[in-house]
């Protein structure tokens, strides 16, 4: 097995036909991950567009193309693209990551790394959407799930760390043979049955709030099936998307972000 760099992460990160959310999602890391060594894997799940071409353009990332290799759309082509990005980690940690994922703050990355101790296999959260900090306040205080699967050890409640910003230690799930697609033929979304398998092989793990990824990201939740004409969506949560993407890509922060080129060299 190949030897790797301790005290590093590898950020995968999968595109699909989404140019801006891409372009913001890699320099918003770029910009705000000055605080632990790390390299990006970039996997393309056969875009033949401009976000293509775009992230061709990267020196500083790694591009792993996939011409006519994406049989299947959702799951089953997230999945398999992570665990190409998987494949390539050299470095203690894998860090999965939506192409609709913003870093908002410095030191998300050294967070996350500081929760993942020698017995922990995985540190994130789950379902993360813009909501009102007061809202994720409440539902923190209020999350009677939450409760039991800390006091019961119940792991039954459908809680899962979602590959929307999720570190893993590389070493763990390539002795255990765990993969992001494990599942996704079944029905399970990427990663879930990842994450059921570690529990079951007996590995630690850290559920970290909504409220506590809020401080470092936004995600904005179905944002590449939204942009995609070929996804269909219901009509509501395409209403809230679209309203959600504007907000964020009309912000000073994001806008800043998006016209600094120099985040690209």
């Amino acid at each position: 097995m190949t030897k790797l760099e301790p005290g590093k992460a590898t950020i995968c990160i999968v595109n699909y036909k989404t140019e801006e959310l891409t372009r913001l999602c890699l320099r918003s890391i770029r910009r705000f991950t000055r605080d632990y060594p790390y390299e990006v894997v970039v996997v393309d799940n056969d875009s033949g567009d401009a976000s293509l071409d775009y992230l061709r353009s990267l020196s500083w990332i790694k591009l792993i193309e996939r011409p006519g290799q994406v049989m299947k759309s959702g799951s089953w082509a997230h999945g398999t693209a992570l665990d190409l990005g998987l494949d390539a980690a050299r470095t203690e940690f894998f860090v999965a990551m939506h192409s609709d994922t913003f870093v908002h703050k410095a030191g998300w990355l050294p967070f996350l790394a500081d929760l993942a101790k020698q017995d922990i296999a995985c540190a994130g959260g789950g379902k993360l959407e813009l909501t009102p900090k007061w809202q994720l306040i409440l539902k923190d205080a209020t999350d009677i799930k939450k409760w039991l699967r800390q006091i019961k050890g119940d792991t039954r409640l459908r809680f899962y760390v979602r590959t929307i910003c999720a570190l893993y230690r590389t070493e763990i799930l390539r002795k255990e043979n765990l993969r992001f697609s494990m599942g996704v033929d079944e029905g399970f979304t990427c990663g879930k049955q990842l994450y059921y398998k570690l529990l079951e092989h007996g590995h630690g793990t850290v559920e970290v709030s909504a409220l506590n990824m809020s401080e470092y990201i936004f995600h904005l939740a179905h944002a590449t099936m939204v942009l995609n004409p070929e996804f269909t969506v219901k009509e509501r949560t395409g209403k809230k998307c679209r309203r959600e993407l504007m907000k964020v890509l009309n912000s000073p922060l994001a806008k800043e972000i998006l016209a600094d080129s120099g985040l690209d060299k």
